[in-house]
């Protein structure tokens, strides 16, 4: 399981989208999806819209969205996070931009967006949280942004499995727990009297076993909603992405997930899914599953059944790292074998002065002088920058943008434990 962008090193998205565009037999692929539910509480919300029209700087063309969102301590950070967060990310994103340019924009237009959503949602003071898997697809690149334990998995049409979010319970990174404790947060389990701790690790206040989600603000604003976000790039003979919240994960490994829906088309496969998970554990919580069939056009048939799994080889083996070569040498690439499956980028960083700086992952594409949170336009001298309060003495100018308006930099305080959490900001309304 690849989790670590330092693990490998990721090609270009320029080399790649150019390298689509000379070869003329590489069509855009056809999409066909379903879905499956089984409600324990109700808080499980799915986002799907398809064919998303967009004007580009180099023509017209459309993206497919899906989403999952499993909600906790009621369905309102849920609600609220499917109605809002696509707008929010889509007008993160500049105007007229090639498709290059508008894939390259994504990563950071989806970190701003999640910010934003869970901001609005806060100043609502209700207390509500939400888990998101959020998925856009453009062609033949698949782009993930997480928050939670819902997760994304892929199959490649060759069958290795490519993991497309990262799980942020506090049993899984201690980089996270520690991040929580330096912002004033404290991770334990529950105590039941005499010593005796039983469960998860969870966060306290409040008691939630997750990192990041969208809302939580009974929890403290440690629990940031700055996601994970992966951007891949298929070939052209497709594959399987499956989406799901914690109730298919808690009962199904990846690899038997796939397999029991093998040869199915995507609604039986998300319903089969789903049907698994419940006979495994029971329907203990809200059970919810996506699938999205990515194939090549006019071959509206299910992907082959691909051959036995190669374990950890298998999985590695469907990546192309970039050689020595080719970073001096690019024309190189057009050598590449195009049967595999390419990571393009990836960050999981929880602090917005790494995620929104201006070399992330592009430059001089987003105006200077609009909040790089919320955008709303702030007068030179107005903005603060998101380096300011920064330990890295390389970065201490506070001319340097991006720039953040006076209420995106106290939300950016908040998630790093320099103020006083929303708890007690927003605490007129809350329970």
């Amino acid at each position: 399981m690849l989790t670590k962008s330092g693990d490998h090193q990721t090609v270009p998205l320029s080399v790649l989208l150019k390298r689509e565009l000379a070869n003329e037999k590489i069509e855009r692929p056809e999409l066909t999806h379903g879905q499956a539910s089984q409600s324990k509480k109700g808080e499980d919300l799915t986002f799907i819209k398809t064919e998303c029209q967009r004007v580009l700087g180099d023509g017209v063309t459309t993206y497919s969205v899906f989403a999952l969102f499993d909600g906790h301590n009621g369905s309102a950070a849920a609600i609220y996070s499917k109605e809002n967060l696509l707008n929010n990310v889509v007008n993160a994103i500049p105007q007229d931009l090639n498709s290059e340019e508008w894939v390259a924009a994504l990563p950071r237009a989806l970190v701003a967006g999640f910010v934003k959503t869970d901001k609005d949602f806060q100043e609502r003071a209700q207390t509500s949280g939400t888990t998101v898997t959020f998925v856009i697809i453009e062609g033949w690149v698949l782009t993930v942004a997480s928050v939670g334990d819902s997760r994304g998995v892929l199959e490649s049409a060759e069958g290795a499995i490519y993991y497309l979010s990262a799980d942020h319970r506090l049993e899984c990174s201690e980089e996270e727990r520690e991040r929580i404790t330096a912002s004033g947060g404290e991770v334990g389990r529950l105590n039941t009297g005499a010593g005796t701790e039983i469960g998860p690790l969870r966060c306290w206040p409040g008691g939630l076993c997750l990192s990041r989600s969208i809302g939580d603000l009974d929890v403290g604003e440690y629990i940031v909603p700055v996601p994970h976000v992966k951007q891949v790039k298929l070939s052209a003979t497709g594959g399987r992405l499956i989406i799901s919240s914690d109730g298919v994960w808690d009962a199904l490994s990846a690899e038997t997930a796939f397999e029991c829906c093998r040869g199915m088309p995507p609604d039986a496969a998300a319903s089969q899914i789903v049907k698994e998970a419940v006979q495994v554990k029971g329907l203990r919580d809200d059970t919810t599953c996506i699938v999205i069939d990515i194939q090549p056009p006019e071959k509206n048939e299910q992907p082959k059944v691909p051959p036995k799994k190669q374990g950890k080889r298998g999985i590695k083996s469907m990546f192309r790292k970039k050689s020595p070569e080719s970073t001096s040498q690019p024309d190189k690439e057009e050598h590449i074998e195009p049967e595999m499956v390419e990571e393009m980028f990836e960050e999981g960083s929880a602090f917005l002065s790494e995620r929104l700086d201006s070399k992330y992952p592009v430059c001089n594409m987003f105006k200077l002088f609009v909040c790089a949170v919320c955008q709303t336009e702030i007068k030179p001298g107005e903005g603060i920058s998101i380096h300011s309060g920064t330990a890295d003495l390389k970065k201490l100018r506070p001319w340097d943008g991006p720039f953040l308006c006076p209420s995106c930099q106290e939300k950016k305080d908040a998630m790093e434990g320099k103020r006083a959490s929303g708890a007690s900001r927003y605490s007129n309304g809350s329970d």
